[in-house]
């Protein structure tokens, strides 16, 4: 049923890497809404600021946004730990 995983501790000690692999795809897909040609984020934006706002100054001042979330997929990619560890200490036996 589902994935197989046991119920202690949801996985996230048992399979750390599933915990790191899932934080991946959930912060790409993050920067997937924030660029083109997708940018449903974007175009969302559009419709609700006031229409002298171009697309086009949406996308320049996103640029920075994204970058940001590069630089913290390189880092959690690097280094793993930086999402492990956390819910290791949460869920270590007392």
């Amino acid at each position: 049923a589902g994935l197989d995983l046991p119920v202690s501790g949801y996985g996230v000690v048992d399979y750390p890497s599933l915990t790191w692999f899932a934080l991946l795809v959930a912060v790409t897909l993050q920067t997937s809404f924030l660029t083109p040609p997708v940018g449903f984020a974007l175009f969302y934006l559009k419709g609700v600021c006031p229409p002298e706002v171009k697309l086009v100054e949406i996308y320049r001042g996103v640029v920075p946004f994204i970058v940001l979330q590069l630089i913290a997929l390189v880092l959690v990619f690097v280094f793993p730990a930086l999402v492990t560890w956390l819910p290791a200490q949460a869920f270590k036996p007392l």
